[in-house]
């Protein structure tokens, strides 16, 4: 299995700390949050990992080199000065990540400046239709969640109890099938490579019937503000 982590978004929002390191090299508990996800993966027995890259990426391989101290191989994909959003993202790295693979075999993908106490071992090793996404309780800071979750494991768009996306799941291509049918004219679809948003793929196929999901009970942070990073930090102090 190959895996992609989100790497290319500006951390505006986490300036100053943000002005020379990108958010996903910032350190919590004495290591950058992305080698967390990095160590995860080498012990889930992924082999590749893409990174895909925007603000400030040269710091990327220059601080985690090409992945071989985790067993990794590390590829980076690289936007531009703008990053192309979540879908735009994972379909310009599309073409890494299915390069000697079977075209529908399932990839991990994680949001690079998330940290959690998860488990990838814990993600189906199968699973119907074109994605299997990762849900947490809602945090203070997006209460109404995003999407809900059935009994059965079916991910819904509507309901009064919904979810947090975690920014972990598993993908297939299949989910940008006739993406542009599905976007129509939203900005950015128009340009090259395109910038968009995933979410308009991912509420369709709720809609069809091919997204499921679980629930994650355990910690989750997303870190989105220094004091949060701050706040996470401690706790690897406390503990």
């Amino acid at each position: 299995m190959k895996a992609l982590i989100f790497a290319a978004g500006l951390g505006e929002r986490m300036r100053p700390l943000t002005l020379h390191t990108p958010k996903p090299l910032l350190p919590v508990g004495g290591k950058p949050l992305i080698e967390w996800h990095l160590e995860k993966l080498a012990a889930l027995g992924v082999d590749e990992v893409v990174v895909n890259t925007s603000w400030l990426a040269e710091r990327f391989p220059a601080t985690l080199g090409d992945g071989s101290r985790w067993g990794l191989r590390l590829r980076f994909s690289y936007e531009g000065a703008a990053p192309l959003e979540t879908g735009g993202g994972m379909l310009n790295a599309l073409a890494l990540l299915q390069e000697n693979a079977d075209p529908q075999a399932p990839f991990l993908v994680a949001n690079g400046d998330i940290w959690t106490d998860y488990d990838f071992a814990r993600l189906p090793r199968e699973f119907d239709g074109d994605a299997h996404l990762l849900l947490v309780d809602n945090p203070p800071q997006h209460p109404r969640g995003d999407f809900r979750l059935d009994a059965d494991g079916r991910v819904g768009n509507d309901g009064e109890d919904k979810l947090t996306y975690a920014g972990i799941g598993l993908y297939r291509a299949s989910l940008f099938a006739d993406w542009r049918d599905a976007l129509g004219d939203a900005a950015g679809t128009e340009l090259a490579p395109p910038r968009f948003s995933v979410v308009p793929l991912l509420r369709r196929a709720a809609q069809r019937g091919r997204l499921h999901g679980s629930h994650h009970r355990g910690r989750w942070t997303d870190v989105g503000t220094p004091e949060r990073l701050r706040e996470l930090d401690a706790t690897f102090v406390a503990d």
